[in-house]
């Protein structure tokens, strides 16, 4: 039995690691696509774009590693059934399911370590993922000045190139520049125009230079509101340089505390004192806001008297108003529409911040949910993956693949599905969260029976004659 073992779990892990990074780099290709215009022209490092992937690629584990199971099971014992060694194994007095014992366990490890991966590791992940996706958004394309077209990337300036040649030292040759000076926030009040310039980047990247040649500046004096007098001043030059500062265009990583309140960041432990603390918030507001109304609006029909504490009684509200005269009963009803209108701000104020706190209350919950049934999932999908395999026989990437897709975009629009649904307040958040499972779990118990019983799984025959029975049963009762 230990060879068993250890041939079933020889012939597993190898097409499971297979898999799991062919699936990391599929799902990984689709994620760069996602966000490959926020780094395109910005000159980012190359250590800094495999940071990112790296972060990213942690947040898709969850998702890879259930199709890995499905796939690598599927392949495992399709082989097995391939090349008659599950004959041989069933011969000997071995039952599928001790055959897939190993596997299981093995599995359920894989689940139980997506958990800790999910629950430890990936809020790090993500904590640094969005502080370096911040870093990069808010990063400045880099210095690419073109022919002809005004640049105005560079705070303070606006260069607009005619022409461009390359030197032999690496520098550029300028033809016929124009540049905008609106540094003070004045306007355009200073233009300095040029023949040519070489343009020049330091070492460092943090300046870059442009020596003009053969120009003239012109410029806008500060107007002197005294005597009405506006000064224009205007000077030729064979040779003038000008120091640019990129500060702006630099790499710079932000504090990471700053996106500490995401909830995507928050493990179980955090997640349940976060949804705590809002849902006592939540009915301390609807507690005040109650208190509110009812000591801005009376719910019975009679009118307090102002004297109440000397004894007297109250009046009917038909009465009270009957003592009043005309300008008395405008102004009673005047405050009173007041008085409704207010109040009607107040609860639509308190009805907008009660469903906000409720969807936030949802989307923790997603979370919280999540982390356990996308690490049950890689059991399930072992479930539905090993006796489809040993029921199909066929190993490879051929129908193994076909067939993992197959499941695995059920089991991902399913959540999908339940996630949007809980998100929008249609269903609770365990129901939509774990949706795909309820759907999947019985197809993999069903799938196990009928691989163990060694039952013809695609006899539809034998399906038409089930049902048949089955309603003739029901019409004789």
């Amino acid at each position: 039995m230990k060879k068993l073992t250890k041939f079933l779990l020889i012939s597993f892990i190898g097409p499971f690691v297979l898999t799991f990074f062919i699936s990391v780099f599929v799902l990984l290709m689709q994620f760069i696509w996602l966000w490959v215009d926020e780094m395109l022209g910005k000159g980012i490092e190359w250590y800094i774009i495999a940071e990112f992937l790296m972060y990213s690629a942690a947040n898709i584990v969850p998702l890879a590693l259930p199709l890995a199971v499905l796939l690598a099971s599927i392949m495992t014992f399709g082989n097995l059934g391939e090349h008659f060694e599950l004959v041989s194994f069933k011969s000997a007095g071995i039952s599928l399911q001790r055959i897939m014992r190993p596997l299981a366990i093995f599995v359920m490890g894989i689940s139980i370590g997506a958990f800790l991966f999910s629950n430890y590791i990936i809020p790090v992940a993500n904590l640094k993922f969005y502080s370096l996706l911040h870093d990069i958004r808010n990063k400045k394309p880099a210095v690419n000045i073109k022919q002809g077209v005004f640049y105005n990337e560079i705070e303070g300036y606006t260069i607009r190139v005619m022409k461009k040649d390359k030197l032999e030292n690496g520098d550029e040759m300028l033809r016929d520049v124009m540049i905008y000076t609106h540094k003070n926030i004045v306007g355009n009040r200073k233009l300095t125009v040029a023949d040519s310039a070489i343009m020049k980047m330091s070492d460092d990247k943090k300046y870059f230079s442009i020596n003009l040649f053969n120009g003239v500046d012109y410029q806008d004096q500060t107007e002197n509101r005294t005597n009405k007098i506006y000064p224009f001043s205007r000077f030729s030059f064979e040779e003038n340089a000008i120091r640019i500062s990129l500060d702006g265009f630099s790499f710079s990583r932000t504090d990471e505390d700053a996106f500490k309140h995401d909830y995507r960041l928050f493990n179980l432990k955090q997640l349940e004192n976060k949804i705590d603390t809002l849902v006592r918030e939540n009915k301390e507001h609807i507690i005040d806001f109650t208190n509110l109304i009812k000591s801005n609006y009376l719910f019975n029909d009679t009118i307090f008297s102002r004297n109440k504490n000397k004894g007297e009684t109250g009046l009917l509200r038909t009465d009270f108003i009957s003592e009043l005269n005309d300008s008395e009963i405008e102004q009673l009803y005047s405050i009173a529409i007041n008085n409704v209108r207010s109040n009607k701000g107040r609860a639509s104020a308190s009805a907008t911040q009660t469903v906000v706190k409720n969807r936030d209350i949802a989307r923790m919950n997603v979370e919280w949910h999540r982390k356990y049934s996308f690490s049950l999932a890689c059991f399930i999908m072992f479930l539905i993956g090993a006796p489809l395999g040993a029921i199909v026989k066929k190993g490879g990437l051929g129908m193994p693949v076909v067939i993992s897709v197959a499941f695995f975009v059920v089991f991902w629009i399913t959540s999908i599905v339940g996630e949007k649904m809980v998100k929008e307040m249609v269903v609770l958040p365990y129901q939509g969260m774990w949706m795909s499972t309820a759907f999947l779990l019985p197809l993999g118990l069903f799938f196990t029976y009928k691989a163990t019983t060694d039952s013809e799984m695609f006899n539809f025959t034998a399906y038409v004659s089930f049902f048949s029975k089955l309603f003739k049963k029901k019409e004789v009762k």
